[in-house]
């Protein structure tokens, strides 16, 4: 199943404008990606609000976890 160019375009925009927000994000990512993300790393992620109330997850990646990760690099237009 593909993915409608209209909604890949949207994604793609919407991204830019999160990277363009956010600069250190992408610079994260990338400094991730250099090192080597596999299947099997745990990957964690901590909400914090306003009043200082924090929410915390991780998951261990899977193959098919990888395939996603491939796959919005690939959107991004990231080198592989």
């Amino acid at each position: 199943m593909g993915m409608n160019p209209a909604a890949m375009f949207k994604i793609k925009g919407a991204w830019e404008k999160f990277a363009a927000n956010h600069p250190k994000f992408p610079l994260f990512l990338n400094a991730a990606a250099r090192s080597g993300i596999k299947e099997g790393y745990i990957l964690e992620l901590k909400i914090t609000s306003d009043e200082g109330n924090t929410i915390c997850t991780n998951v261990k990646l899977t193959e098919s976890d990888m395939e996603l990760i491939q796959t919005l690099k690939e959107i991004g237009g990231a080198k592989r």
